[in-house]
């Protein structure tokens, strides 16, 4: 019944048996029930897949109207049900050129020993990475794509596209390897027949492309799943018969002929002259032998690749691959002990060099005990026999030549076949995730089958440009290096998800380490560099290059990769170790609570404080909603704002909270937001342009707000724009619909109907702008710790302030200027400032213009006591309304505001071609009435061109010119 259950799970979506831990919509399938939630379809006994009479098979539903249940199609209950050959695949794919036409050349150049060694690394790799593989296809369901899908799955995008794209590239290479070992033999073949084309390398490629285009052909046809098992079990015996063929060719005693060309069955001598290595040529060298070699391990990722087609990958990847790589790991044991055993490494293949022919002619090799005198070849480098020189010593050891012959046409053919049609797969998997530009064209499907022809016949071109190439030795160095690449890219996937401990990473094949994976990422990434350094350079370069793009880019997908559960790991792990650290005055930095409402509404506000907090500190963007705007809110907004930040490349957090009032909602988000020592210490809001026109109210309000900053010791700093920060009306005019609350404050709480679709316009501020080389005009009146510095400071560290010059104005009187202008300079020379000049201000107490007095006077006018209230009560008056100011408050301030006013003056007249003026922050006295402070602020800001920072900070140092 489980075939039967895997049939059915597979034919309809959302179905899983009984048993399984999987999740579904609601159906499962049961020993011939189907159960639909609360509906349980009985199934008839003529079939597993046939239903009994039900009445949802002609009901229609009420809102659809389509058929409540659909019974099985008449092509569904006529297929019949059949296992797929995971590990037949597998042993098609590793079983390949390689074995055939290398492995016993491989042999004699690095002798039995150390081909052993070489056969044992690749097996680590493949088996470490098999038990990878496996881990990762049972932690959930993996679709087509294989490779590129568990990497890009498990790690993520940023390293996960980039493999994809070249194991893709490394199948292409691998379908063009098993087509010129194919072509060589079919050449051998044309030339012990005298039927030779051109000459050894041109005939490889007249041969190599017919083939290549044939194989094309053939997955053009789209045949069906079942097809291709069907001709994958004869290309399977095929490949048995030839291995058969083979072993027993070797018990077989020897002709003279085949003598003379080195076989002469199991001799000892012959076994231990072939134990140590013996390298010559071009390619003589280990590693050379070792990249030569690799390419026949590499597929153990062919079940992977084609999973999506797959009845049960959870169950047939692990249990196909690894018992494929036991079998031909075994076979490659087996054929290069035996070939060495029997076949020297140097023979003539002239029958005239035997001694019972000619007992005269001295000899010293080894032939020579064998009664063959092969040292004039030898000693000529002119043999054309022998494990060292003949490439197809597998048909000469055999019973018959044909059979190796069509045991190498199936292996080549069945290998290239599957690596042609796995490398679009994988490339249209990569394709439709939209992770790179202009490569969607390829991934296109056509058919039931969605193949994708157009990614073959792009595989197709870079298989047959390899292929021109015409030497099997130069292809397959390259196809190991792409190949490693990979499968140190699976090996790290595991590890790096076991280290992080997500609860999501639930693999039912339990038997894996991630420290065996780690071993065999690291042999893997080291053989890269020793097999090919320049391929390897190049293969890295590519993957950074891509890592680059995707990191850059951010493409918009969350696949819950175990990069995220790192992420996360860390970010606990260095928040509990900062709690255990002190603060110090070196490591202090402006962590802002940034009241931006919908951060789309302020923009200017939000880049601001973008500008020099990113990378270096935290930014919340706090966003208080009042409890009576809270329905009219979108539910949805949050993830929309959040898009909005990263859209703008703003390094922020964005909350948003529900208070009765503006003072309510920044208290409770200054004690409420952070993390530990990620906590905000600076609160930074948007000037109030509208405090004498909105409700009394909400001007006590914003006062109070900015009182309770200071009661909580955090610093304070107001920007104000001659235009203001709210964009509404910009947004408006873009299409944007707002809603705005009857009672609320239009700086705070303007909130933006977001719509369905997230489209808010992008509005540019000054701040996303260069400065060029205006000044930053610092205007430090009271000293606060250095905030006022500071802020300024940081903000000429980044790209668009670099080239404005820091200017720093002080208070002082004119018989000490030249002093206070020292101490000063050395004050700041100390904090390791470059301040491009120190300005005295000596004229503070001259009178204003009368003018300008004049408008602070109209400012405040409308919030003074009339006659009848001032010979009342005042005390009375003044709790009941906190905003009304007195001619007592009047009186008590004026040389304040005198001072206030002709400061005012000076900046505009010192600061015309400044690109941001920053000035100190009074301090709010707890009995100053609320409006009687937001004049004193606009007497002091009034009528500044550029944007004004107002901050303090909460006295404390933030800088310091101690070392410790």
């Amino acid at each position: 019944m489980a075939r039967y259950v895997a049939r059915i799970r597979n034919l309809i979506p959302g179905v899983r048996h009984a048993d399984s831990n999987i999740p579904s919509q609601g159906v499962t399938v049961d020993m011939g029930v189907l159960d639909y939630g609360k509906d349980k379809i009985k199934m008839s006994f003529y079939n597993p897949l046939d239903p009994v009479p039900k009445y949802d098979f002609y009901a229609k539903d009420t809102w659809s109207g389509r058929i409540k249940s659909t019974r099985p199609s008449l092509d569904v209950l006529r297929k019949p049900v059949s296992k797929t050959p995971e590990v037949i695949r597998c042993m098609l794919n590793i079983w390949g050129v390689i074995m055939y036409l290398r492995l016993p050349w491989i042999t004699s150049q690095a002798g039995i020993i150390l081909t052993y060694v070489i056969i044992f690394m690749s097996v680590t790799i493949t088996t470490i990475t098999a038990t990878s593989v496996s881990a990762i296809s049972t932690n959930g369901k993996v679709y087509s794509g294989g490779t590129y899908f568990m990497i890009s799955r498990s790690l993520g995008p940023e390293l996960g596209a980039p493999i994809g794209l070249l194991f893709a590239f490394a199948n292409a290479l691998a379908c063009s390897l098993n087509t010129v070992g194919f072509a060589e033999t079919v050449r051998d073949v044309l030339k012990d027949n005298s039927a030779q084309m051109v000459d050894d390398v041109n005939d490889v490629r007249i041969i190599g492309t017919i083939t290549v285009i044939i194989l094309l052909c053939i997955t053009f046809a789209g045949m069906a799943w079942e097809a291709k098992v069907r001709s994958f079990i004869l290309f399977f015996i095929a490949l048995l018969l030839s291995l058969v063929n083979y072993f027993v060719g070797t018990v077989i005693p020897p002709s003279t002929e085949k003598q003379a060309m080195g076989f002469f069955g199991y001799r000892a001598e012959i076994f231990v002259e072939n134990l140590l290595p013996s390298f010559r040529g071009k390619d003589g060298s280990f590693f050379r032998m070792f990249a030569i070699f690799f390419p026949s391990a590499t597929g153990i990722l062919s079940g992977v690749n084609i999973c999506g087609d797959l009845k049960d990958p959870s169950g047939g990847i692990p249990k196909g691959t690894l018992l494929a790589i036991f079998w031909t790991t075994l076979s490659y044991l087996l054929i290069s002990v035996t070939v060495a055993s029997s076949v020297v490494r140097d023979a003539s293949g002239s029958l005239n060099d035997s001694l019972a022919l000619n007992s005269s002619i001295h000899c010293s090799g080894l032939g020579c005990k064998l009664g063959w005198n092969f040292d004039q070849c030898e000693q000529n480098n002119t043999c054309s026999f022998g494990l060292a020189n003949h490439f197809q010593i597998l048909a000469i050891v055999s019973g018959s030549a044909h059979l190796i012959t069509i045991g190498i046409f199936a292996a080549t053919l069945s290998s290239a076949l599957g690596f042609l049609v796995s490398a679009p797969k994988i490339f249209q998997c990569l394709c439709k995730d939209n992770i790179y530009p202009y490569i969607g064209f390829f991934g296109k499907g056509y058919g039931k089958n969605n193949e994708p022809l157009r990614g073959y016949m792009l595989m197709f071109i870079i298989a047959l440009a390899f292929i021109l190439i015409g030497d099997l030795n130069t292809i397959a160095p390259l196809i190991s290096n792409f190949f490693l690449c990979s499968y140190g890219l699976i090996n790290f996937s595991t590890f790096h998800a076991s280290i992080t401990k997500s609860p999501g990473w639930r693999p039912q094949y339990r038997y894996f380490s991630p420290w065996t994976s780690l071993f065999a990422a690291v042999l893997s990434f080291v053989l890269m560099f020793l097999f090919t350094w320049w391929a390897a350079l190049i293969t890295f370069g590519i993957v950074l290059c891509l890592l680059g793009y995707v990191t850059y880019k951010k493409p918009q997908v969350n696949w819950g990769t175990s990069y995220q559960a790192g992420f996360y790991n860390m970010a606990l792990s260095f928040s509990m170790s900062l709690t255990g650290v002190e603060d110090h005055v070196k490591n202090f930095r402006p962590q802002c609570l940034v009241l931006t409402g919908p951060p789309n509404v302020r923009p200017a506000l939000v880049d601001f404080v973008g500008t020099f907090t990113k990378n270096i500190s935290l930014m919340i963007c706090g966003n208080i909603i009042m409890e009576d705007e809270k329905s009219s809110f979108p539910q949805h907004s949050t993830d929309m704002l959040v898009d909005w930040l990263n859209q703008r490349k703003v390094r922020s957090f964005y909350t948003s909270f529900t208070a009765d009032s503006l003072k309510e909602g920044a208290h409770d988000l200054m004690q409420a937001s952070g993390l530990g020592k990620l906590k905000p210490n600076t609160l930074v809001l948007g000037y109030k342009m509208n405090w004498q026109e909105c409700k009394p109210e909400s001007l006590q309000d914003y006062v109070n707000t900015i009182s309770d900053a200071f009661d909580s010791s955090y610093g304070i700093a107001i920007l104000k724009m001659m235009d203001g920060l709210d964009v509404t009306s910009d947004l408006h005019s873009a299409g944007v619909c707002f809603m705005t609350g009857q009672n609320k404050a239009p700086l705070l709480s303007a909130h933006p109907d977001i719509s369905d679709d997230g489209s808010d316009e992008q509005v540019r501020s000054v701040f996303q702008t260069k400065q060029g080389r205006k000044s930053v005009d610092i205007y430090w009146i009271s000293d606060d710790g250095g905030l006022t510095l500071l802020v300024p400071y940081l903000l000429t560290r980044r790209n668009r302030w670099k080239k404005s010059k820091l200017r720093v104005f002080i208070l002082g009187d004119q018989e000490t200027m030249k002093e206070d202008r020292k101490d000063m300079k050395m004050l700041l020379k100390r904090f390791r400032l470059e301040i491009e000049d120190i300005v005295v201000i000596t004229d503070v107490d001259k009178p204003p213009l009368v003018k300008n007095l004049q408008r602070y006077e109209e400012s405040i006018a409308p919030f003074r006591l009339s006659e009848e209230q001032a010979g009342g009560d005042v005390q009375e008056l003044k709790r009941l309304s906190p905003w009304k100011v007195s001619d007592k408050d009047l009186e008590a301030i004026k040389p304040k505001v005198e001072r206030t006013v002709r400061l005012n003056e000076i900046i505009k007249k010192n600061s015309i071609h400044a690109a941001l003026v920053v000035i100190s922050l009074p301090v709010p006295d707890v009995t100053c009435p609320s409006s009687l402070y937001m004049s004193w602020l606009d007497a002091l800001s009034y009528s500044i061109h550029c944007p004004v920072l107002l901050i303090r900070g909460n006295q404390e140092n933030v800088m310091t010119f101690y070392c410790q």
